[in-house]
């Protein structure tokens, strides 16, 4: 083995080995390459900067290169794309049973490289980047969500050092807000602890104004969008919810079946089976985590609709709540839902109600 300016080589193979797959280790700054012949063997372990990357590769004759799947990997996928490299991207958790001891990006890069020779290997699918852009819609909304929270978790949190217990929710803030104002609240409440109140009430409008934007940008686009509505007449899958799934989904065809989808979202029982015993325990809670909480909230609205007024006798519905829990059930409804939206983009049909089946 040699050793020269950050690559490692083969003396003997270096020469007439052909490299067939290079992992590679992407990072902000600093990258690492390895790349593999069609036998496996190592041809160079190399350290890249961020410059010299795509000049790197632009050398290298056409071949498979491997990522892992976390941020940035969509946006040097598509570089390499360009210079004529088959681009695979691996989930991260299917790298790491390849990573050997004491890991650093050289033993990273192998075993991206090693992970991406498998023959059963998954690949993530590359985004494009009007892709990534439908998606961050949902991102910047999850924020500002998540933003309102913790205001409004930190007005009552504040108003209970001054012996004011807050109603919980967003509904009760604009009640909330008169009492701050004009009020006995605002009264027995430190002079200086008034305009602080007063801040955080105003930046709670603000996020609410904004969520409502994003609430409406989404609502257009599920009205322009002829897979969104198809998918919005399922009961429990608003505009939010059925563009989200168009747009944070990979292609329906890369699913076989309905429950391969419903599989992908973390929405299908963890399975510990042996010996022919079948042992099936929660959902697995893996993949797409917005979709999933989208699926699970709107089956939740309508298992809680038919527990109030009653499903339709004979249905599914009805039979699950009359021997499981609530909230089982909204879960199971929601990996029913997940197999109707893969039939509805495969098929490309319109969503009927299914029968009821009599006892």
């Amino acid at each position: 083995m040699c050793h020269s300016g950050g690559v490692v080589t083969p003396l003997r193979e270096a020469s007439v080995s052909k490299v067939i797959t290079i992992g590679l280790d992407i990072a902000k700054n600093v990258f690492h390459a390895h790349g593999a012949d069609e036998r496996g063997a190592m041809v160079f372990s190399r350290k890249l900067t961020r410059g010299k990357l795509l000049e790197f590769f632009a050398g290298q004759p056409p071949c498979t290169v491997a990522l892992e799947a976390c941020g940035g990997a969509h946006h040097w996928a598509r570089q390499l794309q360009a210079l004529g490299h088959d681009v695979r991207l691996i989930p991260p958790a299917y790298v790491k049973p390849f990573v050997k001891r004491n890991k650093n990006d050289a033993v990273d890069a192998e075993a991206i490289c090693e992970a991406a020779q498998r023959p059963g290997m998954r690949f993530v699918a590359v985004k494009t980047e009007e892709q990534q852009a439908a998606g961050l819609v949902f991102r910047t909304r999850d924020l500002v969500v998540r933003q309102r929270t913790q205001l409004i978790n930190a007005i009552r949190g504040h108003l209970a050092e001054y012996g004011w217990v807050a109603p919980r929710g967003t509904a009760s803030m604009a009640m909330l807000a008169d009492l701050l104002e004009d009020g006995d609240m605002a009264s027995s409440l430190p002079e200086a602890a008034r305009p602080m109140f007063k801040l955080m009430i105003d930046l709670l409008a603000e996020l609410d104004e904004q969520i409502a934007t994003l609430d409406r940008e989404i609502a257009r686009r599920a009205k322009e969008d002829e897979a969104a509505r198809r998918l919005m007449a399922i009961p429990g899958i608003g505009p939010i919810a059925a563009t989200a799934i168009i747009a944070l989904a990979p292609p329906i065809e890369t699913f076989r079946k309905g429950r391969d989808f419903a599989a992908w979202l973390g929405l299908a029982p963890r399975q510990h089976s042996t010996g022919g015993k079948q042992r099936l325990g929660s959902i697995t809670k893996m993949g797409e985590r917005t979709i999933r909480r989208l699926l699970i909230m709107g089956a939740s609205s309508v298992v809680l609709q038919a527990s109030r007024r009653g499903a339709p006798g004979g249905s599914w519905l009805e039979r699950m709540l009359a021997r499981k829990p609530r909230i089982l059930v909204s879960v199971a409804l929601a990996n029913k839902m997940a197999r109707m939206v893969w039939a509805l983009l495969t098929k490309r049909e319109d969503y009927r109600a299914p029968a009821a089946v009599s006892a």
